[in-house]
């Protein structure tokens, strides 16, 4: 009888895209979950845990995303330098005056497996809080993303 073998997928055989996701009116946790999912490569039938089989994200308008609650007011980030007595606190609102591009990298980091492939993935993600970006000779395709 013979035995089927386990498919994984090489290095050579990837060829990744770029999506590119305008964020306006979308719900973080939920466009986190699917940003992730893309820059894994969990939506592709050649999914290898050990390669990197994902794709490129490009997430423009991140000033416009949408949170559901008080999260504005309530959502707390922290920071340690490392040094004792050095830990920063930030609210979510004051963030996403200054700089809310990393509202949306901490969640979709979050999310991402914590080894060196993860952090790899993360730097497959580029965040934009206007709604240009410098990666259109890439030609990235546009709301691509599953449920997006």
């Amino acid at each position: 009888m013979k035995r089927n073998k386990t498919y994984m997928a090489k290095a050579s055989e990837t060829s990744p895209q770029w999506h590119l996701v305008d964020a306006t009116g979308l719900t973080l946790g939920r466009l986190a979950t699917r940003i992730s999912r893309t820059l894994q490569g969990k939506d592709k039938a050649i999914y290898t845990p050990h390669i990197l089989t994902g794709d490129y994200v490009v997430v423009v308008n991140a000033t416009k995303i949408r949170v559901t609650g008080r999260k504005m007011t309530q959502k707390v980030y922290y920071r340690h330098s490392g040094y004792v007595g050095n830990l920063k606190t930030f609210v979510m609102k004051d963030i996403m005056e200054t700089h809310p591009e990393r509202i949306i990298q901490l969640a979709v980091r979050g999310m991402l497996p914590r080894t060196k492939r993860g952090r790899e993935m993360l730097g497959r993600l580029r965040v934009y809080k206007g709604d240009t970006h410098p990666h259109e000779a890439q030609q990235p395709v546009v709301g691509a993303l599953p449920g997006v």
